[in-house]
């Protein structure tokens, strides 16, 4: 087999290359394999919190590293250290910058310190937040640790190629693709593939012929559980080959590699890029025979759960042993008598290896001194700045004892300084002099500079942050035009599919029927069926999708048929969306668009306001609640001109209730993060949303009858929430506060109490106890009596709101119970 390549190899370059590369790919997995050894030391003495490192995965991840193109993409997991150091996205210096978490984008560019090491990324944003030539570069999605949590994302980075090759209009699409030659790149361990997740976007990739190339890192073990209790047959692809493409059928190419075996690794990789890029054929490479030198991570040993015998079979069988055996006896006549050799003796290869030692702990020795000293200078600002203090201060002997002790912190982490200002701090607060503002100044700095470290890029802070785009009103004819309400919703949609060629709708129901509710009716009839597309039963995948794509520069929008079908999705979207753009500290981002329907139905799964824990899951994500299609549209608009996420749900018993056609479809723009006040009142502030203000809407009249004024405000947008704080002006007006909701009790409820009396200050101008309603605690029960006793109904929010008015008059509001 060597022979076979060698001469293949010798047709097309000159031996000498092919020596230089083998012998660089073997620095490359020696560079590697000393990070890893290095890395667990580093660990277990405390210099670094936690490792998991990709020892024992090296040579697959050369041989993938060279089919990789420009322009391609992975979505991996945290072993794939090798593969970033191969495609030149990782050095060994950044390898351990990453194991300390330096905090500084430009040291650790996988995450700026935020994620553990492992977690790899490259930039596909500038310094703007504009988007970089994607095609020019080779590109990393960034990894996340829930294992199989990239396989979403990694269907639409393939499926993303697809949309390039074959819908009209993205010709000058040119940074994010090359007519739809890229590949998506997966790894994951074996392990894993026992996700549902991982066998989701397995059948959706088949489905869908996307150039996509799975790689299954299999070492037998999944932590310590043995493949036995993992898989079927102990074998992924062999419980696969039920997909493997046959004539004139959908499907998956399989091949079966020892991962040891450099040679056979490279063809293979060679011939899955090759059918994966040409052909749009998905690709599963099991790559068997792997091992785990150091087990599973730096939490235990897998001398714990290996036997003698297999761990002597690893030590003979790892990958590396096994690339250094064939380079050494490696041998090919040159036609003339002689021999050609990769090394001419086995101190060849020595030297190699100390060299790779050697600058691996000189890469260690520099991040960690670069990481320290940035820590030390500011340890030195704070003890310089206590000794002063410590002069003037009546407390001097217990400032004095902080200066030293901080100063005999061998190894010191930001916390040690910002815990010993603040402390001192305490000693000085009835002491006045020049050295304590200084002080407060540089808490109040220290501080400010830990938000941009460890807390910024949450959502966009470019100049296409979506806040920032100039809200349009719907504007209408002299005559009045009423249409069902979904009609706007589709009139947009055709508006938005007619401007944006990079737009695509796909969801359950969403193309050929034009969604459940009519909302895109005859679109896929015009778009076309890759723009406006159904999907199988599968929302996780269907978020993945539209991440993916998004990564790519397209402008998916993603729907979920019902609020309530979130939940099979909700993992993927708080877990990989809504951290993105946090955990590449602003270098990468997804600007999905999700679309779905809830509030007010009847039954425990279609009853659809669970969102309480839909903020508090989806931080990073805009959560907008319209209360009807033409609010939705204009948010639809006005999130098309930004790039962050966001969730948009729509009233489910709202499509077909009657609104005026807006003469500017497609145009008009919805403010994200702003209320709007329905009904001015000097009574009461009532705020809600969704399908629930229409009740609160129809209840105040009644109000009204029994002299009851309330003001109605309408929150549209939960993250943000009103970053005008008009809803204090209300509260500030009329001293009083309900805040009515579908969801369960402390819900969304609670959330918005807590932005209006805390963040914005609204309890001070109270003379009463703010309140809520809620639904029950319980899901609502089936049928309109289900709604009417579980969800808040217009006699109880008057029954709540003359209850308060009682409190404050009892004589003119006499008690009704």
């Amino acid at each position: 087999m060597a022979t076979k390549h060698a001469n293949l190899t010798a047709e097309q370059i000159s031996f000498n290359d092919f020596k230089n590369e083998v012998l660089k790919d073997y620095k490359i997995a020696r560079l590697s394999r000393e990070c890893s050894l290095l890395g667990r030391r580093e660990v277990l003495t405390g210099k670094a919190k936690f490792g998991i490192f990709g020892d024992g995965k090296e040579v697959p991840q050369l041989a993938m590293a060279k089919s990789f193109k420009n322009g391609d993409f992975r979505s991996g997991y945290y072993r794939d250290q090798t593969f970033m150091m191969a495609i030149g996205e990782l050095n060994p210096q950044q390898f351990f910058a990453g194991l300390y978490a330096h905090a500084d984008i430009k040291i650790e560019p996988m995450s700026a310190g935020r994620q553990m090491g492992g977690h790899f990324a490259t930039h596909s944003l500038d310094e703007n937040g504009d988007w970089k030539n994607l095609t020019q570069q080779k590109n990393s999605s960034s990894d996340i640790s829930p294992t199989a949590g990239q396989m979403p994302r990694l269907l639409g980075l393939a499926q993303a190629s697809k949309i390039y090759r074959n819908v009209k209009g993205l010709e000058n699409f040119t940074d994010f693709s090359d007519k739809g030659n890229e590949v998506a790149w997966g790894t994951i361990g074996n392990a894993s593939t026992s996700e549902g997740l991982f066998f989701e976007t397995i059948n959706a990739a088949g489905v869908l012929q996307v150039p996509m190339v799975m790689n299954v890192w299999d070492d037998e073990y999944g932590i310590s559980v043995h493949a036995k209790h993992q898989t079927t047959k102990e074998s992924i692809s062999e419980i696969l080959k039920g997909f493997q493409k046959e004539k004139d059928t959908n499907g998956y190419e399989i091949f079966v590699v020892n991962g040891w075996d450099y040679v056979q690794l490279i063809d293979v990789y060679n011939r899955a890029s090759e059918i994966a890029r040409t052909h749009h054929t998905p690709v599963l490479i099991h790559v068997k025979e792997l091992t785990q030198p150091q087990g599973h991570s730096t939490s235990g040993s897998h001398e714990r759960y290996k036997t003698p015998e297999r761990l002597k079979w690893e030590k003979d069988f790892d990958c590396i042993t096994q690339m250094r055996n064939w380079i050494l006896n490696f041998e090919l006549g040159d036609g003339n008598g002689g021999s050609l050799k990769f090394v001419d003796s086995e101190e060849e290869l020595i030297n190699i290896e100390k060299s790779a030692k050697k600058e691996v702990s000189a890469a260690k020795r520099n991040a960690w001194n670069s990481y320290l000293n940035e820590i030390k200078v500011e340890l030195i600002s704070a003890g310089n700045l206590f000794e002063r203090i410590a002069k003037k201060s009546s407390n001097g002997t217990f400032i004095t004892k902080y200066k030293n002790d901080l100063e005999a912190i061998i190894e010191p982490v930001r916390k040690d300084v910002l815990v010993a200002c603040r402390k001192v701090l305490r000693y000085l607060r009835e002491e006045h002099f020049a050295e304590k503002i200084e002080l407060q100044n540089f808490i109040k700095n220290a501080t400010k500079n830990a938000e941009i470290k460890y807390s910024s890029h949450l959502i966009s802070e470019t100049s296409y942050k979506t806040t920032n785009v100039t809200p349009v009103k719907p504007t209408y004819g002299a005559e009045e035009n009423l249409v069902d309400a979904r009609v706007i919703m589709r009139d947009n949609f055709n508006e938005i599919l007619s401007k944006h060629p990079e737009v695509l709708i796909f969801g359950e129901d969403a193309g050929y029927i034009g969604d459940v509710n009519q909302g895109l009716e005859g679109l896929q009839e015009k778009f076309g069926e890759l723009r406006v597309s159904d999907t199988g039963i599968r929302e996780a995948t269907i978020l993945g999708q539209g991440i993916g794509m998004a990564m790519r520069g397209l402008r998916p929008i993603a729907e979920i048929q019902y609020l309530d079908y979130l939940l099979y999705a909700l993992q993927i979207m708080s877990d990989d969306l809504a951290t993105l753009r946090y955990r590449t500290f602003g270098k990468q981002k997804a600007p999905l668009i999700i679309r779905t329907r809830g509030h007010r139905l009847e039954g425990i799964w279609h009853s659809g306001s669970p969102m309480g824990g839909i903020i508090n899951n989806l931080r990073g994500i805009h959560v907008l609640v319209p209360r009807n299609m033409t609010q939705a549209a204009g948010f639809y608009n006005t999130l098309l001109e930004g790039d962050d996420p966001a969730l948009v749900i729509e009233c489910l018993n709202g499509y077909r209730l009657k609104e005026k056609m807006p003469t500017n479809i497609g145009r008009y723009k919805t403010p994200i993060g702003v209320t709007e006040t329905l009904k001015e009142g000097s009574d009461m502030t009532v705020i809600s949303y969704g399908s629930t203000l229409r009740i609160v809407q129809e209840t105040a009249k009644d109000l009204s009858q029994v002299g009851i004024e309330i003001e109605i405000i309408d929150a549209q947008s939960l993250l943000p929430f009103d970053i005008n704080h008009d809803t204090v002006k209300s509260v500030a007006k009329t001293n009083r506060l309900l805040v009515i909701d579908e969801d369960v009790p402390g819900g969304a409820s609670a959330y918005l109490l807590q932005e209006i009396l805390e963040n914005q200050n609204g309890y001070q101008y109270l003379d009463s106890k703010p309140q809520t309603l809620t639904a029950k605690a319980h899901r609502p029960a089936y049928g309109t009596d289900g709604d009417y006793f579980s969800k808040p109904s217009a006699e109880d929010i008057f029954e709540k709101v003359y209850e308060m008015m009682h409190e404050v008059n009892p004589n003119k509001f006499k008690s009704l119970y």
